[in-house]
């Protein structure tokens, strides 16, 4: 009888365990959108480097870098992806 209640014992504390353990976890999982939002992102022209607030309807150059800016289309075309 004293091995069954410690066999008994020693299944529940396993259940528990595994329960807990194996609890879903979407409340510590952050959601994350694939296509990012700000001006550097959505601009016509955009940074290559993302630069913030560095998106411009015009062309020209990054107040950030320097850099060329360059049209959102063409820079999304080459597969670049913002994940």
């Amino acid at each position: 009888m004293r091995n069954f209640k410690s066999i008994l014992a020693a299944i529940i504390i396993v259940a528990t365990v595994s329960m807990v353990s194996c609890k879903d976890n979407k409340a510590e999982t952050k959601t994350e959108t694939t296509e990012k939002q700000g001006k550097e992102y959505t601009s016509v022209y955009v940074c290559p480097m993302h630069c913030k607030d560095s998106g411009s309807d015009k062309e020209g150059k990054c107040d950030t870098c320097g850099m060329t800016l360059v049209k959102n289309e063409d820079h999304k075309a080459n597969g670049h992806k913002h994940e």
